[in-house]
């Protein structure tokens, strides 16, 4: 990691994955304020780093953006500004696969027990 992680740091990854996902979403600032029952002057200090967002903020953008939180605080990196991230895709397709292993080696463990 070259960026030093300080307060300054995360505020400017919630402000770039803010502004990546009105982008995506085809949403105004103005827009996003009605959507999150935010100001606008609010929500344009988040984006310029002005100001930081507490959790209850981060839930409204998460719901609204219908993303999980931990989006927010992702590196440019980790993203492409054309398309949605495929890391949700990748941790729900994770999560299943882990769940159809879960069941298969719990039925296998019922079968010996009953045997």
């Amino acid at each position: 990691m070259t960026n030093k992680i300080n307060e300054q740091y995360i505020y400017k990854l919630i402000s770039n994955n803010i502004k990546r996902l009105r982008s995506l979403q085809n949403i105004s600032q103005l827009g996003l304020a009605v959507k999150t029952g935010l100001t606008h002057n609010f929500i344009n200090d988040i984006e310029n780093c002005k100001k930081g967002v507490s959790v209850k903020t981060l839930a409204k953008l998460s719901e609204t953006f219908n993303v999980e939180p931990y989006q927010f605080f992702l590196p440019e990196n980790m993203y492409n500004n054309d398309m949605m991230l495929y890391v949700k895709d990748f941790n729900d397709s994770l999560n299943k696969m882990v769940a159809e292993l879960t069941q298969q080696y719990l039925s296998k463990d019922n079968q010996h027990t009953t045997t």
